[in-house]
């Protein structure tokens, strides 16, 4: 059977392995100079509210085109970057907070990223478990499983780690299709048709509480990926779903163990001060299982940000069922009715 498009060639199909050798081509560690650029950027907008603070209040004339030429990058080129050495231990988080918002504002505008309105998100355990189908797996100490957020890029500040576990790991879902079209061209048909996705109980006004978007997206030129394999499979909590057949679930099977697979995948472990950049569409993302610390000052925590980005790529009508918007620069997050947009600095 003939696969559905062409390979994909470039550097947006990576291979773990070999990306692991080379770490100095996917992290930029930032000067004492770049430091000093960003604490006197942070000192002019101090005491502000975050989430109103923009790219224009937050000048890096120096760091400002570094900082550009990796959007482009994570856009264009490989899908990710790790920038390494933001001061955060033994700081208050309100200037973590600003320091990390104020770098975001140079890859895009913040997002929604719940039905709360957090446009900026803490990953940490809430002492819940996804049992519960309206919970989210960032807010337990449970494995993610490689799947894609609802933005063009979601960032990562590493505040503290956890006591053991919580890698984090990358798989090229571009790798993943070239793989899957070469050795299961029967099975990768079936994710360019779409499939049902539960909201978790984030249900915009007048919509149902699960959408329908296929995995993969061939548009304009450009293939990407949209994955939530937990809320595929949650999806058929509801009567009026359609039901996943027998070739879904093997189609499903096995893009898992493809992004799973440890040839393709990269792991890393975010070190306080680590700003992970990834681009949802060419990218997955993963979070192994971890065993936290049992003082509340030292439990592993995260902040998250869900960007949309100048100069991305064009997507298809139907992303706008979940995106809200597919125009570039205004679209992805969650908002649901009475959602209010607000930059919290605790877990809530």
């Amino acid at each position: 059977m003939t696969p559905p498009r062409p390979l994909i060639t470039g550097p947006s199909a990576w291979i773990g392995a070999e990306l692991a050798q080379r770490p100095e081509t996917w992290t930029y560690t930032l000067s004492a100079a770049e430091i000093q650029e960003i604490e006197a950027a942070m000192a002019t907008v101090r005491g502000q509210d975050i989430a109103r603070v923009t790219r224009a209040d937050f000048p890096l004339p120096k760091l400002g085109p570094v900082l550009d030429g990796l959007r482009h990058e994570i856009l264009n080129g490989r899908g990710f970057v790790v920038l390494r050495g933001l001061p955060v231990t033994d700081r208050p988080i309100e200037d973590s907070a600003m320091a990390y918002w104020g770098i975001g504002t140079y890859f895009g505008h913040a997002r929604s990223q719940n039905a709360k309105g957090h446009v900026l998100g803490h990953v940490r355990d809430m002492g819940l478990a996804t049992t519960d189908p309206n919970v989210r797996i960032y807010q337990t100490t449970e494995r993610q499983n490689f799947h894609t957020d609802s933005c063009d890029i979601v960032g990562l500040l590493c505040l503290k780690t956890a006591q053991s576990g919580g890698l984090s790991s990358l798989t090229s879902s571009m790798s993943v299709y070239n793989a899957m079209a070469e050795r299961h061209p029967d099975l990768v048909h079936r994710l360019f048709q779409p499939m049902p996705t539960d909201r978790r109980g984030e249900v915009p006004f007048g919509k149902k509480p699960w959408f329908e978007l296929p995995i993969y997206n061939d548009y304009e030129g450009y293939l990407s990926a949209l994955y939530a394999p937990h809320y595929v499979r949650s999806s058929q909590r509801f009567p009026e779903a359609p039901r996943l057949t027998d070739q879904d679930i093997a189609a499903l099977d096995c893009f898992d163990r493809l992004a799973e697979d440890t040839t393709l995948r990269l792991d890393m472990q975010l070190q306080p001060g680590d700003i992970q950049l990834v681009h949802n569409h060419t990218t997955l993302h993963d979070r192994t299982a971890f065993v936290d610390w049992p003082e509340p000052d030292r439990k592993r925590h995260l902040l998250r940000l869900w960007l949309a980005a100048p100069g991305a790529r064009p997507l298809p009508a139907g992303y706008a069922e979940r995106w809200g918007s597919v125009t570039i620069g205004d679209r992805g997050g969650i908002i649901c009715e009475g959602t209010r947009l607000h930059a919290p600095l605790e877990a809530v």
